[in-house]
């Protein structure tokens, strides 16, 4: 058999092809940058070529590290395809979600028990993080992620868009609730990404880009906490707010609706997309949605 490179630098030239990036590499494989950049260099020595070449702030892979991590991304691939195929009959009931923590806490471990009335024998590990999962090393099943797609090495399913909308508790300033869109540019106002509050008075009819409350959070969901708390308005997904206006913790503020060309998806390894616990799973999610 012909010698093989060093093993342990082979999921870290997948990971950094991937992802264009040391630094993200690092992340995802939860090492240090040094250790990323040692792993490619020991690779290349062993080599004797060049795989990456800087590009801009990334890197970008030469012809011969294009040719050798695509080999690797199909090797690491079928191993895990494999790996599945040998673990006991108990992993079958196991399901590990990798999700955002708004979408975790607001929609779907409200919702999660009607899943498990309907499978009793299934096991649920909900991993809430900010980090995109790696399926290949995290253990990871499924993942629900917000954004445009595709991503590259997964399958995605697009379950549903999304919304946003202007958000406040009832009880904010005693009841006493703006009538009129023009109205909140005297008030608290609450966003989770730049740039919406000017959209949304746009859609109006207003030109405004407003002050927002200088507060800044990783996760959607605890702007709601600040609207349901009644210290603000807040300009969210409708998706995550589901549950509170529907308990009348919040009230949508008008029928403007600012449209986003994210959605949801369902994302998996292609090999396993059709492994039953994942198409049980999806086929759930897609009856569930009701935003």
């Amino acid at each position: 058999m012909a010698r093989l490179p060093p093993l342990t630098t082979l999921p870290v030239l997948e990971a950094t092809a991937r992802l264009k990036s040391f630094s993200a590499a690092a992340e995802e494989l939860h090492v240090t940058h040094g250790a990323v950049s040692h792993q490619i260099k020991s690779l290349e020595e062993f080599l004797g070529v060049k795989l990456f070449a800087r590009s801009g702030r990334g890197v970008a892979l030469t012809v011969e590290g294009e040719v050798l991590a695509s080999t690797v991304r199909d090797a690491l691939a079928r191993i895990a395809g494999t790996v599945e195929t040998l673990k006991p009959a108990a992993r079958e009931n196991t399901l590990t979600i990798s999700v955002l923590p708004s979408f975790a806490s607001r929609w779907l471990m409200p919702r999660i028990g009607k899943f498990l009335e309907t499978h009793p024998t299934m096991q649920i590990s909900i991993e809430a993080s900010m980090a995109r999962a790696n399926f290949r090393t995290d253990g990871v099943d499924v993942g629900i992620r917000f954004g445009t797609g595709p991503w590259p090495d997964v399958h995605a399913t697009r379950l549903a868009g999304d919304e946003y909308i202007a958000v406040v508790s009832p009880r904010y300033r005693k009841g006493r609730l703006p009538k009129r869109p023009e109205q909140l540019k005297d008030l608290v106002l609450f966003r989770d990404e730049p740039g919406q509050w000017k959209a949304w008075f746009a859609k109006a009819g207003i030109d405004f880009e407003p002050h927002v409350h200088a507060v800044d959070y990783n996760d959607a969901a605890l702007f709601l906490q600040q609207a349901v708390a009644g210290e603000g308005i807040v300009l969210a997904r409708r998706s995550i707010a589901a549950g509170d206006l529907a308990a009348g913790r919040l009230v949508q503020l008008f029928d403007i609706v600012l449209d986003t060309d994210k959605a949801y998806y369902l994302v998996c390894l292609p090999h396993a997309v059709n492994w039953p616990k994942i198409a049980a799973f999806r086929a759930w999610m897609q009856s569930e949605i009701d935003w």
